[in-house]
């Protein structure tokens, strides 16, 4: 009797170990996941070795956002694809909606924007989904007319065989749950990073997510946890805050020098990034005296904050997702960080 039941534990033990399962929390379906939030579908070999290496089953796919153009809701910065998912991974498409949306008769685009999905879906040849995902960071004053439009897309989603998810932020655990099956709690960008000189990481710091924690045990609706695995370069001029800056080369010695502490550079050349602006007539002046600040987040914190939202809401990392797959992201941790970051 002992070895049959020691042979049942073991044969469980591998199932939980190995690929999605349920769990999480009731997060269908929880495995090692990650996000994709750029505007082009392609992953190279760096990207595909992680997700074969740490066994990811999902990638939350950013479709395309939902902003405001002449009074109207529109899509904006539809997702390009132009290669193939890796074999077995599940993807689920995520639109972004912008707040200011919401008081402009969004109501009558939800059935719009499930078809949408469905279309881009079927047009490039992937499963029909079986979740969409909503990401807004919407307020107490925005949090009513964001929960209807989505019980209207839930209804919609429902009717082609979707679930319906949501992205949660830290300042909304305080508020009443969305009506959806679960949500992504995002665990990163939890301070203020246009603050020029601050102590805390802007992406992430315990300290900041401390006050927070108290919501979690008695937040009312299945909740998995996603963690950063970016870094970021601001840059501060005179006035302040200017830009985040795109994988800028600090070690150009012809354009930066580094200061005392090493987490600051001088700007030593002047030079123009239209890229960073929204209108195309105008650009980001990287100017003589400007300092760049990089920001990186210890993989010691990510698990710090990973057990500490654990202690206070127990199977909430049964499926972690990565922000984001990106190869220049994968290589700031080794093989054996990614798997303490998905199994804090």
């Amino acid at each position: 009797m002992f070895r049959h039941c020691t042979i049942i534990l073991m044969l469980a033990a591998i199932a939980l170990s190995s690929g999605c399962q349920r769990g999480g929390g009731d997060v269908p379906d929880a495995c090692p996941s990650v996000y994709y939030w750029r505007t082009t579908l392609r992953l190279d070999s760096a990207e595909r070795a992680f997700v074969r290496t740490h066994r990811v089953g999902k990638m939350y796919t950013r479709f395309f956002d939902v902003v405001l153009r002449d009074s109207l809701p529109m899509p904006n910065a539809t997702l390009r694809f132009q290669d193939s998912v890796p074999a077995g991974v599940e993807v689920i498409p995520v639109v972004f909606v912008m707040e200011n949306c919401l008081r402009h008769g969004l109501d009558a685009y939800a059935e719009q924007l499930v078809a949408r999905v469905a279309q881009m879906c079927e047009t490039n040849d992937l499963p029909a989904p079986r979740e969409l995902q909503l990401d807004c960071d919407w307020t107490r004053n925005s949090q009513e007319a964001y929960y209807r439009f989505l019980r209207l897309v839930g209804e919609a989603a429902r009717q082609r065989g979707m679930r319906l998810s949501a992205t949660i932020r830290l300042h909304q655990l305080s508020m009443a749950p969305p009506p959806v099956d679960y949500g992504v709690l995002m665990v990163y960008n939890t301070g203020d990073a246009t603050r020029p000189g601050g102590r805390r990481n802007p992406i992430l710091d315990y300290h900041d997510v401390e006050p927070y924690l108290r919501h979690l045990g008695g937040y009312a609706l299945p909740l998995c946890a996603a963690y950063p695995t970016y870094d970021w370069q601001l840059l501060f001029g005179p006035d302040g805050f200017k830009a985040l800056l795109h994988y800028e080369n600090l070690a150009d010695s012809t354009l930066y020098r580094p200061l005392p502490g090493g987490h600051e550079w001088l700007v030593v050349a002047n030079r123009d990034l239209p890229e960073l602006s929204d209108d195309a007539q105008s650009a980001t002046w990287v100017t003589v005296g400007d300092t760049v600040r990089r920001w990186h987040v210890a993989q010691s914190e990510i698990v710090r904050v990973g057990r500490a939202l654990q202690d206070k809401r127990p199977g909430i990392n049964r499926q972690v997702v990565v922000y984001a797959l990106d190869s220049r992201n994968i290589k700031q941790y080794d093989t054996n960080d990614y798997e303490e970051i998905y199994h804090p």
